[in-house]
């Protein structure tokens, strides 16, 4: 990556002042967009940089710093943010400034993998790209409704930039209110859009973050190492209009590995060519995602809503007369006649002539379940793969996400619960799947607990078993075994590994 650097200290001085006056205006309290990526990064420095230079008297409304764990993002993104989040809270705090940091994640049945493997989502794709709402859109509306909800109005500060795209300049500028700093935020009632570094170019970026250093104590050269090695960034998203411009992530932006909208993770594969081998498993199982989408036999044949349907959509068909053909009014008949079962039927592909003699085929639906069963292995056993090859705690996906999982196939009438025994083959792990699932924390605990769990060099998913244990016992008035459970938790082989 080559840096042109110009001199252009005056726009700098510019922006923050600017950023000083919209802070001052009026007492709506900012909700700033984190991604971690060069932008918001410069975002949420010109932020504490301008507040730094107030009069503590006038450091009155809050500043939210919030970013989306999808709990898919590539894990050194991911770890990257947490640890930075944790540096701006601590430095806030010491400074007194009125900064307060969190992650906003989808709620656990609204998860990939509670959507991929529990419901049977086929994996996104350009023109089924689920994801993007639920796992950042919703996360993030959740938090600013909520904050709207208790002051009224609230103002969101992006790093979103007028040189970006023309798409995305042609977006921010049909928001933009005549004579005013902000923008109207597309769907939120009562959310405005504040976009500080608007007017900078790619350039002003990188000599902002270079120029001036971190006020929490980060290396912005390792940020710009960081995209060296995967030339990719993904943006915190909140307005569903700007969705299609912000674009994928799989292409040039790092975001979530399991990213299946592009056909190659350029992102996940340059980490991998800069020497970074442990994501390797990652790259092999985002490759799976992508083959077992395409096959039709690992498909149901009607929607989630029971619905068939017809598709023209005939690629992988290269030889369209030896394929069995029906009539589309012959449909119903030819079911009857073969005995199909459309509900169960996994190897059905016959062209259907429709009435102006065009050639169509049964659409497919979710996942089946024995797909989904395939799915759940081959993650677990990528998870496992991982741990050996560089982290022993890391989790690709949660027990919270298991259950509701579990949840999911048995409202698919799975009433052999194999998910347990899934779990157990490939993990060697028996969790207690009868106890109360309700959850223990709210989302800002979370966060707090994974920030001081990370400072600490406390093992998180230790931490949780042991409260699950704890919750287990609450309210038994003999409480025997308590500290048996205990014991067994922390003999757990690998944590002496």
């Amino acid at each position: 990556m080559e840096l042109n650097i110009f001199n252009t200290g005056s726009k700098f001085i510019e922006a923050k002042e600017l950023v000083k006056e919209v802070y001052l205006a009026d007492e709506r309290p900012w909700v700033v967009g984190f991604s971690g990526g060069k932008d918001s990064t410069a975002v949420v420095q010109l932020v504490f940089q301008a507040l730094s230079e107030l009069d503590s008297s006038s450091l009155s409304k809050k500043v939210y710093v919030i970013s989306s764990d999808t709990q898919v993002e590539t894990p050194l993104i991911i770890n990257k943010i947490t640890r930075t989040l944790g540096r701006i809270q601590s430095r806030a705090l010491e400074l007194g400034l009125p900064i307060e940091t969190q992650k906003v994640r989808p709620k656990v049945e609204q998860t990939f993998w509670a959507s991929i493997i529990g419901k049977g989502y086929p994996t996104p794709r350009q023109k089924f790209r689920w994801c993007t709402d639920r796992l950042k859109i919703d996360p993030a509306n959740r938090f600013i409704i909520d904050k709207v909800d208790q002051f009224g109005e609230v103002i969101m500060l992006l790093g979103v930039r007028d040189s970006e795209s023309s798409t995305r300049a042609a977006v921010m500028q049909s928001h933009t209110i005549e004579g005013k700093k902000l923008m109207r935020h597309s769907t939120l009632r009562n959310a405005f859009v504040f976009a500080p570094i608007r007017a900078f170019n790619l350039d002003d970026v990188w000599e902002f973050l270079l120029q001036y250093e971190s006020p929490w104590g980060d290396d912005n050269n390792e940020l710009l190492q960081l995209y060296q090695d995967s030339s990719s960034e993904c943006p915190l998203v909140v307005d569903k209009e700007v969705k299609e411009s912000a674009g994928s992530c799989g292409n040039s932006r790092f975001g979530c590995w399991t990213c299946t909208v592009v056909n190659e993770d350029k992102a996940l594969s340059g980490f991998i060519n800069s020497g970074v081998d442990w994501l390797r498993p990652l790259y092999e199982f985002r490759n799976f995602l992508v083959e077992i989408r395409e096959d039709r036999t690992q498909r149901q044949k009607h929607r989630m809503n029971g619905e068939v349907y017809l598709t023209s959509n005939l690629d992988g068909i290269s030889d369209i007369e030896s394929h069995p053909k029906i009539y589309k009014s012959e449909i119903k008949q030819y079911i009857e006649n073969n005995n199909i079962n459309l509900a169960t039927v996994e190897d059905l592909d016959v062209i259907v002539i429709d009435d102006d003699g065009s050639n169509k085929r049964f659409g497919v639906g979710p996942f089946t379940l024995n797909a989904r069963e395939e799915i759940l292995r081959r993650l677990l056993r990528t998870q496992k793969a991982v741990r050996k090859l560089h982290d022993p705690n890391i989790e690709l996906i949660t027990i919270e996400e298991l259950k509701a999982i579990r949840k999911y196939w048995h409202d698919d009438l799975q009433w052999e619960d194999r998910l347990p025994q899934i779990v157990k083959d490939e993990t060697g792990e028996d969790f207690d799947w009868q106890h109360d699932d309700r959850p223990v924390f709210k989302e800002d605990q979370l966060t707090d607990l994974e920030t001081l769990c990370q400072e600490e060099g406390v093992n998180l998913s230790l931490l949780k078993q042991l409260i699950s244990v704890e919750k287990d016992y609450s309210g038994v008035k003999v409480r025997r075994g308590l500290f048996q459970s205990f014991d067994k938790t922390l003999k757990q082989d690998f944590l002496h590994l």
